[in-house]
């Protein structure tokens, strides 16, 4: 089968872990595509849709959600949102992300092509943790209106506890960019300044988490993709 991941960075896997990656190894005899764009919210993914239904997939893993509360959680945020991810208000809200998500799997169930939902984890801060559940649940409900299989990452990642931190902002969100640039790879001494447990900067997937992610979905997937 091929299969196509659509989503953000997580999905993306060029800054932290790629799990995208490691399910190709461990889905050997199947043909993933990753559809990762750093950035992007379901908005975004909506608008790239026909290109990924081009390429013909029997399935498609949709992940997102993280920067789409971010968005709404930090308002300081927004000018990214507007100028890099095309947003007109910079501002992804739960209205919105509702219909746009439901368009969204539509779009790929009228061309008869599988779908999976993934819920993505997040552990910046307690508030974000809060919101990006209630974007999840959002999520889960609509893709569960439509037959959709769910699987909730969230709930098997998100820490008991979760310190307090300073809001993200814009200067935060222009660094990431210049690690990216700059290959920047110092993922597990990241982790353990900041007190993170599966991403290295309560965003981004460490290596060993994003392995993890890689063996849950696919052992998700195995009961709809056999051969």
């Amino acid at each position: 089968m091929k299969i196509v991941f659509l989503g953000d960075s997580l999905t993306w896997g060029g800054y932290g872990g790629n799990f995208v990656a490691e399910l190709q190894n461990r889905l050997t005899e199947h043909d993933i595509i990753n559809a990762g764009d750093s950035g992007n919210t379901v908005i975004n993914l909506l608008r790239r849709i026909d290109d990924v239904l081009a390429l013909q997939p029997d399935g498609v893993f949709v992940m997102a959600g993280g920067n789409d509360a971010i968005s709404n959680l930090y308002p300081d945020t927004r000018p990214y949102y507007r100028k890099a991810q095309g947003l007109p208000d910079g501002i992804v809200t739960p209205e919105q992300f509702t219909q746009a998500y439901r368009e969204l799997l539509t779009r790929i169930q009228t061309a008869y092509v599988l779908a999976w939902v993934g819920l993505p984890p997040i552990e910046y801060s307690p508030e974000l943790v809060e919101l990006l559940t209630q974007y999840n649940q959002l999520a889960n409900d609509t893709a569960r209106s439509l037959n959709i299989p769910v699987i909730d990452l969230m709930a098997a990642f998100a820490p008991a506890q979760i310190p307090e931190r300073p809001p993200l902002t814009l200067k935060i969100i222009n660094r990431i960019g210049e690690h990216i640039q700059s290959g920047w790879s110092d993922y597990e001494h990241s982790r353990q300044t900041g007190q993170f447990t599966f991403t290295f900067d309560g965003l981004h997937l460490t290596p060993d988490s994003a392995s993890q992610i890689a063996a849950m979905i696919a052992d998700f997937l195995k009961p709809y993709i056999s051969i």
